[in-house]
């Protein structure tokens, strides 16, 4: 059941009789599926497919209220489409819609990326493959650059917030601050700011009132669940046991490797400090995944996320193809083909869970969040740490891409990767500055201009340009 809040009377009417389905669960489900396969694009076309769909073609939820959604799962780690689409089914038809909309969500892209990540395995040292890579991965470059671009100007607009950003891109490509770190104090600058600041940390504008019909679920609707101590710590404990409930599984029963165990925890840690999408948390990634766990090389990284790029889902399901190699290569007494499958599937579990967790926890306090000034100011800080984050992992990206050496240089706590200039590689150089033409200036979305790329990559090998 939803009530409707009168702002000229404190009483509840019931808009929604039924206490129980705002529409039947089958055709959620149907929706929610069309809904999945059409992911691509990045966040932002996510939820422009979600905004289209429930919003102005089925008119099941109101415009300000699928808004005001999506601010509380910008406030949460994790992939904010997903946890939209979570959201939103539980408003639909409660638990269960929950459920299958955040599951069907990332149903495709974990079939699609484990297909290619066994692809990869098998055939990524072929040439033409490695053809196709020497195209793709001087797109990403553009598709990061880009993300760069688009949330700085919208996250920078307030010199403080430009400090924020430069002092995270220093902290991290300089001086190795951990990424949690940096994420929350980030949050605890966003928030002292906010109180010296007025109207830092203020939500912009979404856009306009709906036009059409009355929706299903009206902009003023609540949810007919309330918040109770018995229901959240019900959440929290069968949460915390199926998160945590496969990693401890392979702890148990596989010993001959710590790669599962390995991957489930710091994908666990990762899954609770991926604030500001999928690109704000890679560059922790690549570096923990390379350099400490060695689970692939640098230039795989690359060419990880361009596969991502090309599935439907969220980004962060590059993470499937990190645990896939990386298990792949240390299998303990496990078939490698046996141990990669598991490793993957297991690291989607982690990464996924908590977003369900998190979602059903908080929906029925979401109300109470609406108004908050000091958590949207932390959240402004966050925000604007991401712009340095990425431009980050923009760095991470090129001087594995365009150079084939790179050097370490730096003093005391100073250390900085730089590459070696006498190993550029002109025909990466040439598709990277393809690649940003196409993004910049003819407006090409990342699927469109992967995939010029890649025509690019195959076309320099048959002319013997690419090795």
């Amino acid at each position: 059941m939803y009530f409707a809040i009168d702002s000229n009377d404190s009483s509840t009417q019931p808009v929604h009789p039924t206490g129980g389905d705002v529409i039947p669960l089958a055709e959620a489900t149907r929706a929610w599926f069309a809904i999945s396969l059409q992911t691509f694009g990045g966040p932002a076309g996510q939820i422009a497919v979600m905004q289209h769909k429930l919003v102005d073609e089925k008119r099941w939820i109101g415009q300000q209220r699928f808004l005001h959604a999506l601010n509380y799962c910008t406030l949460l780690p994790g992939p904010e489409a997903q946890q939209l689409a979570i959201y939103t089914g539980w408003l639909l038809n409660g638990t269960r819609g929950g459920l299958i909309a955040g599951s069907l969500f990332v149903l495709p892209g974990v079939i699609a990326l484990l297909a290619l990540s066994a692809i990869y395995v098998r055939f990524g040292s072929t040439d033409v493959v490695s053809a196709l890579f020497a195209g793709v991965a001087p797109a990403v470059i553009a598709i990061v650059v880009q993300a760069v671009h688009r949330i700085a100007k919208r996250a920078l607009a307030h010199g403080a917030l430009v400090a924020i950003a430069v002092g995270a891109f220093v902290a991290l490509t300089m001086f190795g601050v951990p990424f949690p770190i940096v994420v929350f104090a980030s949050a605890l600058i966003g928030w002292a700011l906010g109180r010296r600041i007025p109207g830092l940390g203020r939500a912009s504008s979404h856009g306009d009132a709906d036009d059409g019909p009355a929706p299903l679920i009206s902009d003023d609707a609540l949810h007919h669940e309330l918040p109770s101590k018995r229901r959240s710590f019900g959440i929290v404990a069968l949460g915390a046991l199926l998160w945590f409930a496969p990693v401890v599984a392979f702890a148990a029963l596989v010993s001959s490797t710590d790669v599962f165990v390995d991957q489930g925890l710091f994908f666990s840690g990762t899954a609770v400090v991926t604030f500001g999408g999928a690109y704000a948390v890679l560059a922790y990634v690549a570096h923990q995944a390379v350099y400490v766990y060695g689970w692939l090389a640098p230039g795989e990284m690359v060419r990880g996320l361009a596969l991502a790029e090309t599935t439907p889902g969220p980004l962060i399901m590059v993470v499937q193809f990190v645990a896939f190699l990386g298990a792949y290569r240390d299998p303990g007494s496990l078939d490698p083909w046996v141990a990669a499958v598991l490793a993957s599937l297991l690291v989607t579990w982690v990464t996924f869970v908590p977003c369900f967790l998190f979602v059903l926890l908080g929906a029925p306090y979401v109300e109470r969040l609406r108004h908050n000034r000091h958590l949207t100011s932390a959240l402004t800080g966050v925000t604007a740490a991401v712009v340095g984050v990425i431009a980050n992992l923009a760095v991470f990206f090129a001087l594995h891409t365009l150079f084939d050496r790179n050097r370490e240089v730096g003093s005391g706590p100073v250390s900085l990767d730089v590459p070696v200039l006498s190993s550029w590689d002109p025909l990466a150089f040439a598709i990277t500055g393809i690649a940003l033409a196409a993004m910049f200036w003819r407006g090409w979305g990342p699927l469109r201009t992967l995939g010029l790329c890649a025509l690019l990559g195959v076309a320099a090998y048959a002319v013997g340009l690419a090795a």
